[in-house]
């Protein structure tokens, strides 16, 4: 099992745009693999649906632990640690 302590840096937070981004990384990429999600409160929460990230309001400069169990997770900590660093500049609809 790997870790990596996270901060989110997106300005709106992970609201439900950067949580269905994140959660189709890991569906897409890394179907064999266990996320979870450690929050300051000691919540541990598995990253398995775009509600459940949604419910945890993590705002910007929250700071939680990443974890990853499978077989890639060298490459999954690093790709989806970043995705909740990321700075997501959505456009707006027209």
């Amino acid at each position: 099992m790997k870790e990596r302590l996270i901060t989110v840096r997106n300005n709106a937070g992970i609201h439900c745009r950067p949580s269905g981004v994140i959660l189709t990384a890991i569906k897409n990429e890394f179907p064999d693999h266990t996320f979870q999600l450690l929050t300051a409160d000691g919540a541990v929460t598995e990253l398995d649906s775009i509600l459940t990230l949604i419910s945890l309001a993590l705002s910007k400069g929250t700071t939680a632990a990443l974890q990853v169990e499978g077989v890639d997770e060298d490459r999954a900590i690093k790709r989806i640690g970043d995705l909740f660093e990321y700075e997501f500049d959505f456009p707006p609809k027209k």
